[in-house]
């Protein structure tokens, strides 16, 4: 999918909060870390302009950037990285070869991000 001149929007909201998004739209009532909604479905020639929606859990994020000993900065970038291939169609819950497709390109994505870094995939 080509993703150039695409635009996408940016949440950081709480645990409160991406909980409540999580159980309306996805039906699992707990928070997570981040949420990923695309514009497209794929069964229209049409292409909207705008990629989709990421959203992020400020305070998961947080316990997870310590969990993994890395910066806040650091884990907002995994899971942006996450969120944007999510929207780009990739899907690391459609099995082990998805899974580790989408690994590469978020190391590869990263790398771009973070050059400076030794965080690695999700």
């Amino acid at each position: 999918m080509a993703l150039h001149e695409r635009e996408l929007s940016l949440s950081f909201v709480d645990d409160a909060e991406i909980q409540e998004i999580n159980r309306d739209y996805r039906g699992k009532d707990a928070p997570t870390n981040v949420l990923s909604f695309a514009m497209d479905d794929g069964d229209s020639s049409f292409v909207s302009p705008l990629l989709g929606d990421v959203i992020i859990s400020c305070d998961t994020a947080a316990r997870e950037a310590e969990e993994r000993q890395v910066t806040l900065d650091q884990r907002y970038s995994q899971l942006l990285v996450h969120g944007v291939l999510h929207l780009a169609g990739y899907d690391h819950e459609q099995g082990e070869e998805e899974e580790r497709i989408m690994a590469e390109k978020s190391r590869e994505l990263l790398a771009l991000i973070e050059p400076d870094s030794n965080i690695d995939y999700f």
